[in-house]
C-alpha cells in the first residue's frame, strides 16, 4: 500500500514538473519568436502569471457538461503525465510506459475538452473541435506508421526500452536511423502542438480562438495547464522515441528544449493551413514518406 501511494506521488510529482519545465520553457520561447520577429517579447515568467490571473477569477458556467469536461480533460491529461518517463530508468510507474497507454489516456483529456466546448452551445467552438479531431486524424496515422516501424525494430512498445535500445553503442537516434520517419515525426509534432501551418483548430482571425472560446476565468485556467501539460507529454514522447531518451535529466530537458524551440522558430515564419488543406497535405506527404519508411526499414531491412 505504501509502494502504491509512493509511486501516485511520484506520477504527481513528474506531472507537476512537466508543467513547470513546459510554462517556463514555453515563456523562453516568446521571447525567442518576438526577437526573430523583431518584437522585445514578454518577460519569460508571463506564462505563470496569466494563468495564476484566471484562476483567481470567477467563471460562467453553461451547464454540468461544460464543466465537467474541463475537469474530465486535465485530469485526462495529468494521469497521462503520470507515465511519462523522465529518464531512461527514472518512472513514477516501472514498467507502465507503454507507448500504447499513452495513445488510449491522452484521448480521454482530448475527450474532455470536446464535451465541454461542444456543450458551451457556441458554434464556433463546435466548428474549433471538428477541426481539431479532423487534424489529430490527419497526423495520426503516418506518425502511428512511423511509430510502429520503430517498436517491430526495437521488439518493444515500452519508451524507456526504446530509448536505452538507441543508447546501445553502434545503434543512431531513430530520427537519424530513420531519417525520413524522423521528418514525418516532426511534421506530425507540428500537428499535435497546433503549431503554424496546423493551426486550424484555433484560427483567431477565422473562429474566434475555437474551443476554448466561450472559456474565462478558473476554467481558462485549468485548460491552459491542461495545455501545457499535453505540450510536455507529446514533446517528450518525440524526445524518447526518436532523440534516445536521455541518461539523466538535464539532458532531458536540453533535448526538451532544443525541440521545443526548433518548432516554435519554424512556425513563426509560416502561414496557417485551411482545414482541407491540412487533411490532404497529411494523407498525401507525410502519409507516402511514412509508407516508404516502413518498408525500407522492416522489409529491405536498410536502417542506419
Amino acid at each position: 500500500m505504501i509502494d502504491i501511494l509512493l509511486m501516485i506521488l511520484t506520477g504527481i510529482g513528474v506531472a507537476l514538473f512537466g508543467f513547470v519545465l513546459q510554462t517556463s520553457i514555453a515563456g523562453v520561447n516568446r521571447k525567442v519568436v518576438a526577437r526573430v520577429q523583431k518584437r522585445y517579447g514578454p518577460k519569460w515568467y508571463q506564462e505563470f502569471l496569466d494563468i495564476f490571473k484566471l484562476l483567481s477569477k470567477r467563471s460562467v458556467t453553461h451547464g454540468w457538461i461544460f464543466d465537467f469536461g474541463v475537469i474530465m480533460a486535465l485530469g485526462g491529461i495529468i494521469g497521462t503525465a503520470m507515465f511519462m518517463p523522465l529518464t531512461s530508468s527514472f518512472m513514477a510507474f516501472d514498467g507502465y510506459d507503454n507507448f500504447f497507454i499513452f495513445v488510449y489516456l491522452i484521448a480521454v483529456g482530448m475527450l474532455g475538452m470536446a464535451m465541454s466546448a461542444s456543450g458551451s452551445g457556441n458554434p464556433l467552438a463546435s466548428i474549433g473541435v471538428m477541426r481539431a479531431l479532423t487534424t489529430m486524424l490527419a497526423y495520426e496515422v503516418p506518425f502511428m506508421i512511423v511509430v510502429l516501424t520503430i517498436i517491430k525494430i526495437t521488439g518493444t512498445s515500452s519508451l524507456s526500452e526504446i530509448g536505452l535500445f538507441q543508447q546501445v553503442a553502434g545503434n543512431s537516434w531513430f530520427f537519424i536511423a530513420l531519417p525520413i520517419g524522423g521528418i514525418v515525426a516532426v511534421m506530425a509534432l507540428m500537428g499535435m502542438l497546433g503549431k503554424k501551418p496546423f493551426e486550424t483548430y484555433i484560427a483567431p482571425a477565422e473562429i474566434a480562438s475555437g474551443p476554448m472560446v466561450e472559456y474565462g476565468g478558473k476554467q481558462l485556467g485549468m485548460l491552459f495547464i491542461m495545455h501545457e501539460i499535453t505540450v510536455f507529454i507529446e514533446v517528450s514522447l518525440f524526445v524518447h522515441l526518436f532523440l534516445g531518451g536521455a541518461e539523466n535529466i538535464v539532458l532531458f530537458i536540453v533535448k526538451y528544449f532544443v525541440v521545443y524551440t526548433a518548432l516554435n522558430i519554424i512556425s513563426s515564419v509560416y502561414g496557417r493551413f485551411k482545414i482541407d488543406q491540412v487533411v490532404l497535405f497529411f494523407y498525401k506527404w507525410p502519409l507516402i514518406m511514412a509508407i516508404t519508411q516502413a518498408f525500407i526499414a522492416i522489409y529491405l531491412g536498410w536502417v542506419i
